[in-house]
Parts: C-alpha cells; structure tokens; sequence
C-alpha cells in the first residue's frame, strides 16, 4: 500500500493507494498519525478512490483515526470509495461515525467549515 499525504486549509489529506488489507494496516496507521503530528492538523480526510481491497483491519484504521482525533476535538471524513469498498463500510457502521463525500473537494469544504454553538 502506498501512500500520498497532502494538506489543504489545515487539513491532513491521506491518498491511500492499493490493498488495505492486515499486511497494511500498521504503517498506514503509523504513517497517518506521524503525518497528523509533523503537520500539525487536526481533522483527517481518507481518499479511498485507488484503494482495490479493504479488510476488516482498514475498519480498524479507520475507527482509530476516529476515535484519536474525536478525543483531541478533531473530525475524519473519507471520499472516494468504490461501490465494494463504500458497502464494507457502510455493513460495519462506520458511516454513522464518519461522514462520506463524493469528492476530496466536498470533505475538506465540509471539515473546514467552523461548528457554530
């Protein structure tokens, strides 16, 4: 699995590449949570578009990210997925965590978007 990490409005942008499958899992998850510290950002968009395959350990990943970053009063958003890969997701719940978008345009103007009180 490869990975490109981008930041756009202080947003960490992980462009996952490849399986995620348990072979994987660890060095995304170290790597994301690196790439949040060195850069300083605090929501997390996940852009599956080149993701082929994912197990229950990209669950993992996922729910992860999610809880770390909720806890720090930060957000996740996932984009991209195919239908295989968005169905996974959807039997596991994870989208009644976790907000998804068509495009990785649509989360980081949704993340950016300031919480009114």
């Amino acid at each position: 699995m490869d990975m490109i990490f981008n930041i756009k409005e202080n947003i960490l942008v992980a462009e996952l590449f490849g399986e995620l499958d348990h072979h994987a899992a660890g060095k995304v998850r170290e790597d994301t949570d690196s790439a949040m510290e060195t850069y300083g950002c605090r929501d997390l968009v996940f852009d599956f578009t080149r993701v082929t395959f994912m197990d229950s350990s990209g669950i993992g990943v996922i729910l992860g990210r999610y809880r770390k970053l909720s806890a720090a009063g930060g957000r996740v958003a996932i984009t991209g997925c195919s239908l295989t890969v968005r169905n996974i997701l959807n039997m596991a719940g994870v989208f009644s965590l976790v907000d998804y978008f068509d495009t990785r345009d649509e989360a980081v103007n949704y993340l950016n978007r300031k919480e009114v009180s």
